[in-house]
């Protein structure tokens, strides 16, 4: 699809002829709220005076609009009470701003004579609709009104995100933001286009002292995700009224929007005195310009429908077995993030939070199919709806060939350890399922019952060979114990009387992703997987990004994949309206003078501190979360420092009126191997 449409595109000849070629300025002429309707009415009989072209724009002069050159002349539409020039309103009488007002008002009318004639009164020449009010009481209510209609609007489509702004950061470190197209998997990801600088919209203007809601057209001055800095036409290089702004809102419009909803076209006051005839002005600045297609708006709403339903069946990860699945329901789908609770939650607390495409969740009896470790569920009755999820839901994995030259059990290998993200370690190859999913067990810190082995696929960007981090530079993790240092793959693989997995068994595909370092976005902690944090990649290698979470220290630091499902662009948040935790304040990275310099490398502190990203004074989405690591146990359950908010009832299951938070208490479970 094509999201930069050119203005100078082909339209039928009757259309161009109607919009003296660009309609789109049809909508400053008359500065009303509709000018599409046709005259009905006996006062829209009357023979309408043209409006000039070049028709000065509205001051404001204390309580009185007055034309620039100092003559006094304002109306009060007695349909809509909008107030404007009064040269500028239809019929001789002027008494409405449009024609659309006078047909309303005199349809209005006849009922109110029908309904006078049936009570038995004597019919009056001309019912009156409103009532006569003073003009500053006209003007406060309608200006009330249209404060309410844009707060409703809001409300519907989007949640701010408050205490944050993505523009201010952005701009004040000069920094540069991952484009939308390098995320698949969110809405318009498939369909950005070429959305670029110097694109103009359509946007309310601000800069107004209308008491109703006025447009003005805008360019692209910088992109940022989601996010646009705009720039009022007119102001040329004058920075000062730039804003930014989320192209995914309703209130952002391809050129031409106004001039088809009747909508008004009036430049921001500051500028009102650099011209005399801005439809002129707008015909020669637009002409070639491109704009977004006309079809954005529905796109957007489209592209935020997601399959996934409250009260669907999945298997998902046990998060305090690794090595195992559970059932879980789906209590919410927020832009695609899945909180799942555990099928035997009684009160519907033990949660978990992934996206829909996660590689950790699955189609009932996916375990089963593929030789998985799973829990079975205990539940002494069915919730009603529950139904289990199509398999064409989940996310495909890539085909593989298991029988010529295939993983074996003990096979070495690196891999990103799932407990601790900023890592990369020594790991074995424990068991060989179907499908090409194997089981991956972190050398010299596993269980000895296999309690902590996880579950990678063949294909996963997530597991590499033998000798990757030294080809790479990155610092590669050795097993817990060995002291021969540095690390040298030879001298382990003879020592352990061991065999590294072959190179072209491994995912060597590396996608144009468009990731450069330095670009911000917005990433899921997957430590924490309910919170959506303010980052940066800080370094590329392949198709791997390095993560980092701004406001902390590198070491927590988390290895993504360039298509993870975790990650998403700025103002993410803000469209889907999940809560983005912004960088950690200074203070609240300050370490203790008690610390001592061990202690702030151990994983117990790591945590705690981790724990503090979310900031107090904000109630966060409620979210599950996966805990970071301790220093005697490592384990997937529990919140440690942390108490989240409420969640919402689950059908069935939660007892009347609004359920506590989890424990604050981490529950260990026996059999998870230990922390470095």
């Amino acid at each position: 699809m094509e999201n930069a449409r050119d203005l100078t595109e082909h339209t039928p000849r009757s259309d161009r002829k109607r919009r003296d070629s660009f309609g789109m300025y049809d909508g400053y002429d008359s500065c009303s709220e509709d000018t599409s309707s046709s005259s009905s009415s006996e006062e829209s009989e009357e023979e309408v005076a043209s409006i000039p072209a070049n028709l000065p724009i509205i001051k404001n002069n204390g309580q009185v609009y007055t034309y620039p050159d100092g003559k006094a002349g304002m109306a009060t539409c007695e349909m809509c009470g909008m107030v404007g020039v009064r040269d500028a309103f239809y019929s001789k009488t002027k008494r409405f701003c449009s024609v659309s007002c006078s047909r309303s008002y005199s349809s209005n009318s006849k009922k109110a004579s029908i309904l006078a004639r049936l009570q038995g009164k004597p019919p009056t020449k001309k019912a009156k609709v409103l009532q006569k009010q003073p003009l500053m009481a006209k003007l406060a209510a309608y200006a009330q009104y249209q404060a309410n209609q844009q707060n409703q609007a809001k409300s519907k489509t989007v949640v701010p995100v408050e205490g944050f702004d993505w523009g201010r950061y952005i701009s004040s470190n000069n920094s540069v933001a991952a484009p939308v197209s390098c995320f698949k998997h969110v809405p318009m990801g498939r369909s950005w286009g070429d959305i670029s600088e110097g694109v103009r919209v359509e946007v309310p203007n601000t800069d107004s002292n209308l008491p109703g809601k006025v447009y003005w057209i805008a360019g692209i001055v910088k992109l940022a995700g989601f996010k646009a800095l705009l720039r009022y036409e007119g102001f040329d290089n004058d920075s000062s009224r730039d804003f930014w702004c989320n192209l995914c809102v309703p209130d952002v419009h391809p050129v031409g929007w106004c001039a088809t909803s009747g909508k008004p076209l009036v430049p921001p006051k500051s500028i009102q005195h650099k011209c005399t005839n801005w439809k002129a002005f707008l015909v020669k600045r637009l002409t070639g310009a491109k704009t977004l297609p006309p079809d954005f708006s529905a796109k957007v709403q489209e592209s935020m429908q997601y399959p996934f339903k409250k009260l669907m069946r999945v298997e998902v990860v046990d998060k305090t077995h690794l090595c195992r699945t559970r059932v879980a329901i789906v209590d919410s789908v927020i832009g695609g993030r899945l909180r799942l609770v555990y099928e035997e939650s009684e009160d519907g607390t033990d949660d978990f939070w992934c996206h829909m495409y996660s590689p950790l969740i699955h189609c009932i009896g996916w375990s089963r199919s593929i030789g998985h470790r799973f829990k079975r569920s205990d539940i002494a009755k069915k919730i009603e709806g529950v139904a289990d999820a199509a398999a064409h839901l989940f996310m495909k994995v890539k085909d593989v060939d298991q029988s010529g030259e295939w993983f074996k059990d003990g096979m070495k290998l690196e891999a990103i350890d799932p407990l601790n993200l900023s890592a990369i370690c020594v790991a074995t190859v424990r068991k060989v399922l179907a499908d090409g999913y194997l089981m991956i067990g972190i050398d010299g810190s596993e269980a000895a019952d296999g309690s902590d082995w996880f579950c990678y696929h063949s294909t996963s960007p997530s597991i590499f060979p033998a000798g990757f981090c030294e080809i790479n530079t990155i610092e590669l993790t050795p097993p817990r114990g060995y002291t021969k240092l540095p690390f040298k793959w030879f001298d382990y693989l003879r020592e352990t009387g061991s065999i590294a997995a072959p190179v072209k068994l491994f995912n060597k595909e590396v996608p144009n992703h468009g990731f450069r370092t330095g670009m911000k976005l917005e990433a899921v902690d997957l430590m924490e997987p309910r919170l959506v944090c303010v980052a940066t990649v800080t370094r590329i290698v392949h198709r791997l990004l390095r993560i980092h979470f701004d406001g902390w220290e590198d070491e927590y630091d988390q290895w993504v994949d360039c298509e993870s499902p975790d990650l998403y662009p700025v103002g993410w948040c803000q469209l889907t309206g999940y809560q983005l935790q912004p960088p950690a304040a200074q203070t609240s990275r300050e370490i203790p003078t008690s610390v001592t310099k061990q202690k702030k490398k151990s994983q117990q502190y790591k945590g705690q501190k981790k724990k503090r990203k979310m900031p107090l004074v904000k109630k966060p989405v409620s979210l599950s979360s996966l805990p970071m690591t301790g220093m005697v146990r490592r384990s997937l359950s529990g919140d440690e420092e942390l108490t989240p908010p409420p969640y919402r009832p689950h059908p069935a299951q939660a007892p009347q009126g609004a359920l506590q938070p989890p424990s604050t208490s981490r529950e260990l479970s026996p059999g998870l191997r230990t922390g470095s």
